[in-house]
């Protein structure tokens, strides 16, 4: 068996949160020979200067702008997104110039972390995002990165768009309930602060959020057409009503899904099918009862639990936005679409108590 060739990565947006963690799991994958972290605002800071925990981990600093050329003779080269919506949608064609210029075109996978490239229908986009797209004639070219849903699809994938924090959750919850008639499905959502970025603002600054709890965007939140695409998709028939809260905590999602039962289901055969569902997904942690955020916090796990009365069945998700909602999540599908171990990495538990 021929050895996996070594990965160069590029990480753009280097500086914010969700490019913190890209770093952080990339210095640590087995496969990664090489990392360039690319930040406009930092360029020329030592990486530590915006990640301190990296202190130690890495002696480069940001760059202004990725040296494609220097990566001419490289076999294997990830680019990954974490820059903020509507950045890559305006980048993308100049970007691919660019590969084709220093002849590496055929050698780059792309994984966008932003919802840039995650709908695929223009209308749909502009109604989600408030904005027309900036490259609307690629929309629908990336394959939608949920490894769980989407691994056949993922393997050789060329531009991949992650998930949201919250739909990924969402859909982890709901995949096991495909193609069943569900009727109304409510969801709420309760997410940390540091899913609205490292730049302050009025609603993640610790002062008016550390003692609150509020809901936002309700029933209007730009992840849900993610979900209901999942719902078309798998053929599941049920009307989405989904709540997003803000809650006084950095990280973590947890979702509450609550629907009924089709006739002739019960607990003994959702729990079946949940198990069905799950039971070759490493990072998927089936747990009794209500899961955890302070026991995924740190991981690429995503731990789900079940409670049912009558037909009335609820089932909850946890994850950490920034790991399995985010760049735990890139690695992972960067590891599929290389034909990596899924594993690599990404197998490390969090520290606990938190």
């Amino acid at each position: 068996m021929n050895a996996s060739p070594a990965v160069h990565a590029v990480v753009l947006g280097a500086a914010g949160y969700g490019g913190g963690e890209l770093l952080r799991l990339l210095l640590g994958h087995p496969e990664v020979a090489s990392i360039l972290a690319v930040s406009r605002s930092h360029a020329g800071l030592p990486i530590w200067k915006a990640h301190p925990n990296l202190r130690g981990f890495s002696d480069t600093a940001f760059y202004a702008e990725a040296e494609w050329d220097a990566l001419a003779k490289d076999d294997a080269i990830v680019v990954f997104s974490a820059q903020p919506h509507f950045e890559l949608a305006q980048q993308l064609k100049d970007l691919e110039a660019a590969w084709s210029a220093a002849g590496i075109s055929d050698r780059v996978t792309l994984i966008d972390l932003s919802g840039d490239f995650r709908l695929s229908d223009a209308a749909l986009f502009q109604g989600a995002y408030g904005k027309p797209h900036p490259c609307s004639e690629r929309l629908g070219s990336f394959v939608y990165g949920l490894p769980e849903w989407k691994a056949a699809e993922l393997k050789g994938a060329r531009r991949i768009a992650n998930p949201g924090c919250f739909s990924t959750a969402v859909q982890l919850a709901l995949l096991p309930l495909q193609g069943l008639d569900l009727g109304f499905v409510a969801v709420s959502g309760v997410t940390g602060s540091s899913g609205s970025g490292a730049l302050p603002s009025e609603t993640a600054h610790h002062p008016t959020r550390a003692h609150d709890f509020r809901a936002y965007k309700a029933l209007e939140h730009q992840h849900q057409p993610e979900i209901e695409g999942l719902l078309k998709a798998t053929n599941t028939h049920a009307e989405l009503s989904f709540v997003p809260h803000s809650a006084p905590m950095v990280r973590g999602i947890f979702a509450t899904v609550q629907c009924q039962m089709p006739t002739g289901m019960d607990e003994g055969i959702l729990r079946e099918c949940l198990h069905q569902t799950y039971q070759n997904a490493p990072f998927i942690r089936l747990v009794e009862g209500s899961p955890r955020i302070a026991t995924v916090v740190g991981t690429n796990f995503c731990e789900i639990g079940l409670a049912t009365q009558g037909r009335n069945a609820v089932i909850f998700a946890a994850l950490d936005n920034l790991v399995k909602g985010m760049a735990g999540q890139a690695v992972q599908n960067m590891n599929l679409a290389l034909e990596l171990p899924e594993k690599a990495g990404l197998w490390a538990a969090g520290p606990f108590p938190i």
